[in-house]
């Protein structure tokens, strides 16, 4: 399994940016598949996730109405489309694959929100 998250970035408050988490090494269009972010000094939690084939989705409260997680089992990709940034939102963003009771992470990518 290989998780290949891009598109994090410094933005201003009030802005956006789409993150894409590229997928191999397994059945993508047979997974769930959820985002999650770490914050410095935080533990890591949970941000969105979408069914197999993209029919659901679901989200953290603070992320209702700002975020929208979407996929594309053409291309083996998840994606995160943040829009109304806030400095609260700075965070480490990994894609993960939770599969047989085991989480496969990607590495990671910074989104830092700052004027």
């Amino acid at each position: 399994v290989q998780l290949v998250e891009s598109g994090g970035g410094l933005v201003q408050p009030g802005g956006s940016l789409r993150l894409s988490c590229a997928a191999s090494g397994f059945t993508f269009s047979s997974y769930a598949m959820s985002w999650y972010r770490q914050a410095p000094g935080k533990e890591r939690e949970w941000v969105a996730t979408i069914t197999s084939a993209g029919g659901y989705t679901n989200y953290a409260d603070s992320m209702k109405g700002r975020f929208t997680i979407s996929r594309d089992n053409a291309k083996n990709t998840v994606y995160l489309q943040m829009n109304s940034l806030k400095p609260e939102d700075t965070a480490v963003y990994y894609c993960n694959l939770r599969r047989l009771s085991l989480n496969y992470w990607g590495q990671g990518t910074q989104v830092t929100v700052s004027s």
